[in-house]
């Protein structure tokens, strides 16, 4: 059996991979903490694991390490990364095993060519230097280190049917004008409901974020901030859709607020917490979108060398198989070559299906997380292109960040349906060689659709989906782009990201 009990939070709300990063240490629980980079909704959740299972005896043991860790940190992700610095910067022993050759996950980098390409989103909340929300910029000098960013003027740019084209403007009156200009019938609609984010987002601004589920922690900010609290409890439940419905009639903008919550969740409006949603469409003006300049991997080695500064261990190529368990505990990992690591604490930053499912090797599982995975289901994963392209394809004030939905609003949530597209050149030239710019286009697209596949159909149907995607750009947005291109990159970003079913 295992217990399961949650604990503490890292929290990503983003077009993509992940933005906003907070993870603290807690004494209670034993045995193994998840904090998978995953979109929980509501919330992200780390989560302390109790196994009533040993260790088979006769076991034969592999080599093993002598030294032993406070905490192992599976996986260098964001999420792992800052589980590791905040316990290090505490004093604790800390090991991280990373199974690439740098750290970052889908926060992660690449170069080809003279290009540095960001693996994942290029939208990074969380670097602004006001209020409780700057969760990135928190995480970094807790180890000592801050980053140069380079803000953005336009969170993103909608493209969407019937021509509707709306600019997400960093200053939140350019933006609410700009909508206002779109839909004048509904000004009182959209003031309506943005003031309620407004509302919300002020709330969440104005507590030290750590935890929305834990009791003690929460009973402890009730007493602080018994306002906002209960704010947040009113909202907790209602979804960004109900409250939208209260306030706007208009079908057209009702389905801009969908799209709007698709890129922070891959789900409508409907399936969209209301307090995730307000996060994000406030924190977007209030703090604003900034892009670390050098690219978004340098986020993950700040945060590793940090970690090696405090005393931390980072391990590349040490890839997990199993999370040993001996009397009732997590107390170590083995890796395939044999070698064995042990701490006290066991900290997962691979998702809760590969954690209980593949790393512990339990018959059943807790009803803690049986109730889970009944609510939370996987998000899509994305087909990842990577371009780089001549600078003249691209008209001269084009934006950094695009979302495109040409036709038929029923498309959006259908694989390959909307892009989003990311150009991170626009705002930081030295990722390219003079003259190019990086195009990084995402779409969403189910895993099952390249399960099976050999290896030469596997890349067939990448080429083509691809090619689709890329003659859908040039028809709305930059003729002549295939001519253009010089290098392509293909991939299936296989999400960890959950969204919530039900509540």
């Amino acid at each position: 059996m295992l217990h399961l009990g949650f604990v503490s939070h890292a929290i990503f709300p983003s077009t993509a991979p992940k933005s906003y990063v907070f993870a603290r240490r807690t004494s209670s629980g034993r045995g193994v903490r998840t904090c998978e980079r995953a979109r929980l909704r509501p919330w992200r959740a780390m989560a302390v694991l109790g196994v009533e299972k040993t260790v088979g005896r006769g076991e034969e043991r592999a080599p093993v390490e002598k030294e032993q860790y406070d905490a192992i940190v599976i996986g260098s992700g964001i999420g792992g990364l800052v589980a590791a610095t905040q316990l290090a910067v505490k004093g604790a022993r800390v090991l991280v095993l990373e199974k690439y050759v740098i750290p970052g996950g889908s926060s992660g980098f690449f170069e080809r060519d003279g290009f540095t390409f960001d693996v994942g989103s290029s939208v990074m909340f969380g670097f602004s230097d006001k209020g409780n929300l700057n969760l990135i910029t928190q995480a970094l000098a807790a180890v000592g280190h801050k980053m140069q960013v380079i803000p953005d003027p336009t969170t993103v740019h909608f493209h969407l049917p019937s021509n509707l084209s709306v600019r997400v403007h960093r200053e939140y009156d350019d933006f609410i004008t700009e909508l206002i200009n779109n839909f004048p019938h509904e000004k009182d609609g959209i003031l309506g409901f943005y003031n309620e984010c407004w509302k919300i987002f002020n709330a969440l601004n104005s507590l030290e974020l750590k935890s929305l589920e834990e009791p003690i922690y929460l009973f402890g900010q009730f007493f602080k901030k018994p306002s906002e609290c209960l704010t947040l409890a009113y909202y907790l439940p209602q979804n960004a859709g109900e409250i939208a419905r209260k306030h706007i009639k208009d079908p057209q903008l009702l389905s801009f607020i969908d799209a709007e919550c698709f890129i922070v969740s891959t789900v409508n409006a409907l399936q969209t917490p209301m307090i995730n949603a307000s996060m994000v469409l406030c924190d977007r003006h209030f703090g604003g979108i900034n892009y670390p300049v050098g690219g978004v991997g340098g986020i993950a080695k700040a945060l590793a060398n940090g970690l090696v500064e405090k005393g931390g261990k980072i391990l590349y190529k040490a890839n997990v198989t199993n999370i040993i368990l001996e009397n009732g505990k997590a107390i170590g990992v083995r890796l395939p070559d044999g070698r064995e690591f042990f701490s006290r604490s066991v900290i997962s930053n691979a998702t809760r299906w590969d954690t209980f499912g593949k790393l512990l090797k339990v018959d059943n599982l807790p009803e803690e997380e049986k109730n889970f995975q009944r609510i939370y289901v996987k998000a899509p994963s994305f087909l990842s292109i990577h371009m780089g392209v001549k600078a003249s394809v691209l008209p001269p004030d084009t934006d950094c960040h695009h979302f495109i939905l040409e036709d038929d609003w029923n498309r959006l949530e259908k694989p390959y349906g909307s892009i989003f597209l990311s150009i991170p050149t626009v705002l930081d030239s030295t990722l390219a060689p003079k003259g190019h710019h990086i195009l990084h286009i995402f779409t969403t697209s189910g895993i099952e659709d390249w399960e099976g596949l050999s290896r030469k159909d596997y890349e067939e149907k990448k080429e083509i989906v691809a090619n689709q995607i890329i003659s859908r750009l040039e028809n709305k947005l930059f003729p002549g782009l295939r001519n253009s291109i010089i290098l392509k990159e293909y991939g299936i970003l296989i999400r960890s990201q959950l969204f919530l079913i039900s509540m």
